[in-house]
């Protein structure tokens, strides 16, 4: 994984965890990888691996069952998308309507783009 220098490495893990759970990688009650085995698989240090499991797990993203590992919590994949829903809508939004208004882009150019990229996936 490439880190950004825009934000903390641990909140990038955490983010990707996240992003495997959106994309069902991992679902409710199922086991994901050990602390040591992320860092390892993202080559960071495990610290910075645990720091990115506590910021999960006091999000309710994610428990640890003693013993067993970590889990992903029920829910989590709905907690997930209404957070960053939030997030899209108050944040970049606005920033990317800015953006349109400067650059003189019309709505039915992202219309346009809207869907060449939906042909692309």
């Amino acid at each position: 994984m490439t880190f950004s220098n825009d934000k903390a490495i641990y909140i990038q893990m955490a983010d990707r965890l996240c992003d495997d759970i959106l994309a069902g990688v991992y679902a409710d009650d199922e086991r994901i990888p050990s602390v040591r085995e992320y860092a390892v698989k993202l080559e960071v240090n495990t610290n910075t691996a645990v720091k990115a499991y506590d910021f999960l797990a006091r999000d309710g993203i994610i428990y640890n069952k003693r013993g067993l590992g970590y889990f992903v919590t029920a829910g989590a994949r709905d907690r997930i998308m209404e957070a960053r829903r939030k997030d899209f809508m108050e944040n970049i939004l606005p920033d990317m309507f800015r953006n349109m208004r400067l650059l003189g882009v019309d709505i039915k150019d992202v219309e346009a783009e809207w869907q060449r990229y939906g042909e692309s996936l």
